[in-house]
């Protein structure tokens, strides 16, 4: 099995284990820690010497004989009872080292809620569930996030004793806790999504294991909370959003805008599957944030052509997404659907306020955008610089190259499109 093939294996069973763990001893921290040990271990030894025939059990056994040392050595210093010690079995805190007990389920989406416990400052959430729920390494996560690896190390650490010192129990919240935890739940999938569907940094545009693995548990999110328009709203906005991805990239994985993309590899089960969910949920759900994108989003997808698409309804969506949930992300892309209905003077001047907000001011995007519309007014000299500015402030490469490709283009008479 390929290096890629065994850490997909174990990005899908990283979870499964720690859920085991957490449940027979309670300790998140230390069986976590366990666990990490165990996928390092795994990775190290699997590409070379094959994948055990029970890779769950396998990852079990590890991670028990990892708490089992530590646990012995807290003995050891502490001064416990030697005899304690020695009466465990080599495996102690583990079932058989296969997959011989019942399965307990996917605890996925127990561990999110865990991981995104009220305690925590939303980038520790973030960060804990991506370790903890999506299988990524310290180092990944930090590449994500653009941090030095001993920085994340210490977040994530910080997180679990957070974690701990609240006294969180490996359960699924009550309604009443579940209320008041879901807001931060749907926006750390939502982030997790983001991260995979344009990659903060690195060589590739996606990161399907993140996109896959949001989806797949805000499907887990829908099945609990079947009546909830924003969970639903939320799932339609990555499927919708998702089902560009093979038209997203051309044959050298450069970048290809929304406006330039070939529609007919479109994902048209995804796309059907986003329209219904959120067309459904608008009809008895007041519409929230995610509701309104996903209704953005269809707009978009059920356009044959980018030429046909209804820009008028997308400005009158933004329009109400930006009462409910306002934002300079919001107001960056309103600037471009007020743009192709007004021209791109009425959207250039709804991007000057957005120059003294700190939030965005030094994105990559608010340039990329201002670039496309000063484009689209006729001055390609500013357009020009705007695009450099714009690639020097990405870290994707994807995204760099296209942009300096849109800089360096500017004498075609083509004109870009947003990118999606």
């Amino acid at each position: 099995m390929t290096s890629r093939a065994v850490e997909d294996l174990l990005r899908t069973l990283a979870p499964q284990v720690l859920g085991v763990l957490v449940r027979r001893h309670g300790n998140f921290a230390a069986c976590e820690d366990a666990v990490q040990e165990a996928l390092l271990a795994a990775a190290t030894r699997w590409p070379t010497q094959g994948v055990p025939e029970q890779p769950r059990g396998w990852l079990l056994t590890v991670a028990g004989r990892r708490l089992t040392d530590e646990w012995r050595s807290e003995r050891a210093r502490r001064e416990r009872e030697v005899a304690v010690a020695l009466r465990e079995p080599a495996y102690a805190g583990v079932a058989p080292p296969a997959d011989d007990e019942p399965s307990t389920g996917d605890d996925s989406l127990t561990l999110l809620f865990l991981c995104c416990h009220p305690a925590l400052p939303r980038s520790a959430q973030v960060a804990l569930t991506l370790r903890a729920v999506g299988g990524l390494t310290t180092a990944q996560i930090a590449q994500a996030h653009l941090v030095p690896e001993a920085t994340m190390s210490q977040r994530i650490r910080r997180a679990k004793q957070r974690i701990e010192a609240a006294g969180a129990r490996f359960a699924l919240p009550t309604p009443a806790e579940r209320d008041g935890r879901l807001r931060a739940v749907l926006q750390v999938l939502y982030l997790i999504f983001n991260e995979g569907h344009t990659a903060s940094s690195g060589g590739d545009l996606h990161r399907v294991e993140l996109t896959g693995e949001a989806i797949r548990l805000a499907r887990q999110l829908r099945r609990l909370l079947p009546d909830h328009g924003e969970v639903a709203g939320l799932l339609a906005l990555m499927l919708l959003t998702d089902a560009h991805r093979a038209a997203r990239t051309g044959p050298n994985g450069e970048l290809v805008p929304l406006a330039e993309q070939d529609r007919s590899r479109w994902d048209r089960l995804a796309v059907d599957e986003g329209v219904a969910l959120v067309t459904e949920a608008l009809t008895w759900s007041p519409p929230g944030p995610y509701q309104l994108q996903a209704a953005i989003a269809a707009v978009h997808a059920e356009a044959r052509s980018a030429a046909e698409t209804d820009w008028r309804q997308i400005v009158a969506l933004y329009r109400v997404l930006a009462a409910v949930a306002p934002g300079p992300m919001v107001a960056l892309n309103q600037a471009v659907a007020v743009a192709m209905v007004d021209g791109p003077r009425a959207g250039l001047a709804l991007l000057a306020p957005l120059d003294a907000d700190e939030r965005v001011t030094g994105h990559h995007r608010l340039a990329a955008v201002r670039a496309h519309l000063l484009e689209l007014a006729g001055e390609p000299a500013a357009a020009r610089e705007a695009y450099r500015l714009a690639a020097r402030r990405t870290t994707s490469r994807p995204e760099q190259r296209y942009l300096e490709l849109r800089a360096a283009r500017l004498g075609d008479r083509r004109r870009p499109g947003p990118t999606g």
